[in-house]
């Protein structure tokens, strides 16, 4: 049989490693997916909505480290892609994203469906590029696989529909690489340099981030020579928490006050594989050394001393041959015992008046935490469900933790636990999600049922936008826009095949949970949570203190003091 575009196309997705593609099918995609259907060798996973496809594929790419593919139709189909590449992009994960095109003939004609992908996705992609005939697509789809492998991001190919159903003689080519990340390490200079200002220093603090993946036992090493304690940022979470006696929390908005007091209080800060964007969170009289893979990074969030191009794995174990065993603890000590506190503190809020309605959130993350597996996935979305994880759920080398970290997009949570089940049929993967959250990419429900797939769906059903809520009021403003008229997600979970529960009463909850965990098949928890809870940053600010009062004044005057009265409840009153 003669072999088309797409075939061929399909072939090389195949020899690449590709076993799936994310997506929603449509007649230009005619091509792709017939090949697709008639190759073992690789699955279509079929969702709703193509932004779900996206953020699956990143999540997919996030825990197994090998490059994921989506795709969308012509026009409204590939655009709907875009949202979830941005977050792709932004979290450096190889995605190749097909966005199909119009028939070549019709181009320019204000044809139907008619859009210019190429230039829609040149800002979430390190290649994007529209293939024109069937002898040119090998090789750009190469370059496009070895684009994404390499830098880390997205590529997205433009391919129109009348092309992949064309006549190809080509073979399918190989990458040629390994999927790995190549080891840089400074010179011996710069190591000396850095060397002589960590042993001069007589408080040093680590801020550890995503770029210390692999180089746990490096940094732990780092800071036992160096009596320091270790920051981590969000996403540096997942690799820097675990079996770590240095640990001291995490800092930013959603971190510890012992994270903050660790930074603050340093006279040098070592930031490692760390772009922790918040300024206001730098110490502003300490030193600054840096170490990134990525040089463009070096100095851009505060002011450095130093910084050293390279890998944090190979960087930090050629550093510890240089650096001089300290032996004052006193700096360390003061930020563990301050930890200690800030953690009970944290356990305290969860577990506080345990009969007390609404049901606090921070328990609900605990109890998730305490019954989940030890190599259990969780995914989370962005505002509260995002601190509750950040606070509560403990990694320990096993289990992992995806969310929208960097784009901060809604309604990411459902559809990276779809492509993290697909990806890991066998592990428990759980969902921690807001109802704002899941309303917006709804229809992904019923993609668990048909893809026989058992995530597990928390919602946290406290029926507002609760994170800008908290903006609004430290901002002096009154809440607006924010309310959330929702129905029971539990029965409209049921309605799609997928077992329903609903939580209203603090002590149900823990058996509610097991019995989802339990259960071989999706499950829906819909949690009646806390509407007033204050995530609270470890700083305060004098101008959101301000603001906060400044919002319950209004809220008084403007009939609205019931509100004041149940804020303060809920977080002045355990």
């Amino acid at each position: 049989m003669t072999k088309n575009v797409a075939d061929v196309f399909v072939e090389t997705l195949v020899l690449a490693g590709v076993r799936r593609i994310y997506g929603l099918v449509g007649d230009s995609l005619n091509g792709l997916t017939e090949a697709i259907r008639r190759n073992d060798a690789i699955e279509w996973i079929h969702v709703r909505h193509e932004e779900s496809a996206a953020f699956a594929a990143g999540a997919d790419a996030h825990l197994t480290g090998a490059i994921a593919v989506c795709a969308g139709s012509c026009g409204p189909g590939n655009l709907h892609l875009i949202n979830g590449l941005y977050d792709c992009h932004r979290s450096r994960v190889p995605v190749l994203a097909i966005a199909a095109q119009i028939p070549r003939r019709e181009l320019g004609s204000e044809y139907f469906q008619e859009t210019h992908p190429e230039i829609l996705f040149k800002d979430c992609s390190h290649f994007c590029e529209v293939l024109c005939d069937a002898d040119q697509f090998p090789r750009i789809l190469g370059i496009a696989l070895r684009t994404s492998i390499v830098k880390r991001g997205v590529s997205v190919l433009v391919m129109p529909g009348d092309l992949a159903l064309q006549p190809c003689d080509a073979l399918p080519l190989p990458l040629g690489i390994l999927d790995a990340v190549p080891s840089t390490i400074p010179s011996e200079a710069e190591l000396l340099s850095t060397a002589d200002l960590l042993g001069l220093a007589r408080k040093v603090t680590i801020l550890g981030g995503a770029g210390c993946q692999n180089a746990h036992a490096e940094l732990l090493a780092v800071a036992e020579r160096l009596k320091a304690p270790i920051v981590h940022a969000l996403r540096g979470k997942e690799f820097i928490e675990h079996d770590n006696p240095y640990d001291v929390g995490m800092t930013g908005l959603i971190g510890f006050s012992s994270g903050y007091h660790a930074m603050m209080g340093c006279d040098l800060l070592l930031v490692v594989g760390s772009d922790f964007p918040y300024t206001q969170f730098y110490p502003e009289e300490a030193k600054i050394v840096q170490i990134d893979l990525r040089g463009e990074q070096i100095g851009r969030r505060a002011r450095v001393e130093l910084g050293l191009i390279g890998s944090a794995k190979e960087t930090l174990a050629a550093l510890l041959d240089l650096l001089p065993e300290k032996p004052d603890r006193a700096h360390l000590d003061s930020c563990l015992e301050h930890y200690r506190i800030s953690r009970g503190e944290l356990d305290e809020q969860a577990t506080g008046d345990s009969t007390r309605l609404p049901i606090h959130p921070q328990s609900v993350a605990k109890i998730l935490d305490e019954i989940c597996g030890d190599d259990a996935i969780f995914t989370c979305d962005v505002g509260t469900p995002t601190v509750w994880a950040a606070r509560y759920l403990r990694m320990n080398g096993k289990r992992r933790l995806v969310g929208s970290f960097i784009h901060g997009s809604m309604a990411n949570a459902l559809p990276q636990a779809i492509g993290a089940q697909i990806a890991f049929p066998r592990r428990q993967v759980v969902a921690l999600s807001g109802d704002g959250g899941i309303s917006m990419l709804l229809g992904e429900l019923l993609t668990l049922p048909q893809l026989e797939l058992p995530v597990k769906i928390v919602v946290f059903n406290n029926s507002s936008l609760a994170f800008v809520e908290l903006e609004m009021k430290v901002a002096g403003l009154l809440n607006f826009g924010t309310d959330l008229l929702n129905p029971n997600f539990a029965k409209l979970a049921d309605a799609t095949g997928i077992l329903g529960l609903r939580v209203e009463k603090p002590e149900e909850l823990q058996a509610a949970l097991e019995q989802a965990l339990r259960h071989d098949g999706p499950v829906l928890v819909d949690i009646v949570v806390n509407r007033q809870e204050l995530p609270l940053p470890p700083k305060i600010l004098i101008v959101q203190a301000i603001g906060l009062g400044l919002y319950m004044l209004k809220a008084v005057l403007n009939g609205r003091g019931d509100e004041v009265v149940d804020l303060v409840k809920s977080n002045l009153i355990r």
